[in-house]
C-alpha cells in the first residue's frame, strides 16, 4: 500500500489546510507585539491600539475555527480510503492487521492534530527569533545556545525511542493472537511487556524534558535580567519582548516532542508499506 498516492489525490485540499495552517501562525506571531501596542496605547490614553488586537484575536478565531471544521471531516475521509487498502492489500494475518489499523489511525491523526501545531511552532520559532534579533542580540545569541543544548539531548536520544517504539509495535502485532489463545499467563505476560515498553518511552522522555525546561527556564531569567539591565523602561515594550522569548522558549521545548512521535510515526510507516 502506498501512503503518498493516497495523500497525492488530495493535493488540493491538503495545499487549502496548509494555507489555513500558515495563516493561523502568522497571526499568532503577531499578537505578543499587538499586546505591546495595546498596553502602551492604554498607558497614554490611546484606545485604537486595544481595538486592533481585538480585530487580530477574532480574525484568529474564525480561521482556526474554519480550519478545524474542515479538518475533522477530511482527515477522516483519509482514514477510510487507507483502512480500506490496508484491509484488502494481501492476505496478512488479523492480529497484524490490526494492530497495523490502529497505527494507521495514529498517522492520520498525527496529520490533522500535530502537524498544524508542528508548522505553527516552526514558523513562531523562526518568526519569533527573527523579532527577538531584532529587539536585542545577546538574548537572540543565548537562544540559539540554549536551543543547540536541547538539540544535542534529542539528538542523543533518538537511536533509543526508535527501538523502544519498534519493540512496542512488535508486541502490539502479538495482541489479537494472545486474546485468542484465552490465556490469562499470556495475556498478562503481553500486557506486561507494553507496559515496561511505555514506561521506558515516558522515562526517556521525562528526563530529555526536564533537562531541556531547566536550560530553557535559565534563558528566560537571563533574558529578563539584560532587558532591564539595557534600559528597556516601557512597559509594553518589555512585556512584548519577554512575551516573545517565552513563545522562543515554548517553540524550542514543544518541536523535539514532535520529533519523537515522528520518529515512531517513521517505525510504522514502514510496517504499513510493506503490506
Amino acid at each position: 500500500m502506498d501512503i503518498k498516492k493516497v495523500f497525492k489525490r488530495y493535493k488540493f485540499r491538503l495545499s487549502l489546510t496548509l494555507f489555513l495552517i500558515l495563516t493561523e501562525a502568522f497571526i499568532g506571531i503577531l499578537v505578543p507585539l499587538f499586546i505591546g501596542y495595546a498596553i502602551d496605547g492604554v498607558i497614554n490614553e490611546d484606545y485604537s491600539s486595544i481595538y486592533y488586537l481585538g480585530g487580530l484575536g477574532v480574525l484568529l478565531v474564525i480561521i482556526g475555527g474554519v480550519r478545524r471544521f474542515m479538518d475533522s471531516r477530511f482527515y477522516a475521509k483519509i482514514y477510510i480510503d487507507l483502512s480500506a487498502k490496508l484491509m484488502v492489500d494481501n492476505s496478512n494475518e488479523v492480529s497484524k492487521k490490526t494492530a497495523r489499523l490502529k497505527m494507521l489511525n495514529e498517522i492520520t491523526e498525527f496529520m490533522e492534530n500535530q502537524i498544524p501545531e508542528l508548522i505553527q511552532h516552526t514558523i513562531g520559532l523562526f518568526g519569533v527569533a527573527f523579532i527577538i534579533l531584532s529587539l536585542n542580540t545577546y538574548i537572540f545569541l543565548m537562544g540559539l545556545a540554549a536551543s543547540l543544548f536541547v538539540l544535542i539531548v534529542y539528538w542523543l536520544s533518538s537511536k533509543k525511542i526508535t527501538t523502544y517504539n519498534s519493540d512496542y509495535n512488535n508486541e502490539l502485532e502479538t495482541q489479537v493472537n494472545t486474546l485468542n489463545l484465552s490465556s490469562q499467563h499470556e495475556l498478562q505476560n503481553h500486557i506486561t511487556r507494553l507496559t515496561k515498553i511505555n514506561i521506558k518511552l515516558s522515562d526517556l522522555e521525562t528526563v530529555n524534558f526536564s533537562l531541556s525546561w531547566m536550560m530553557m527556564i535559565v534563558f528566560l531569567l537571563l533574558a529578563i535580567v539584560i532587558s532591564v539591565a539595557e534600559g528597556i523602561t516601557e512597559y509594553g515594550a518589555l512585556f512584548a519582548l519577554i512575551m516573545y522569548v517565552y513563545q522562543y522558549i515554548e517553540s524550542v521545548v514543544s518541536l523535539p516532542l514532535f520529533y519523537q512521535q515522528w520518529l515512531r510515526l517513521k517505525e510504522i510507516y514502514k510496517r504499513i508499506n510493506t503490506f
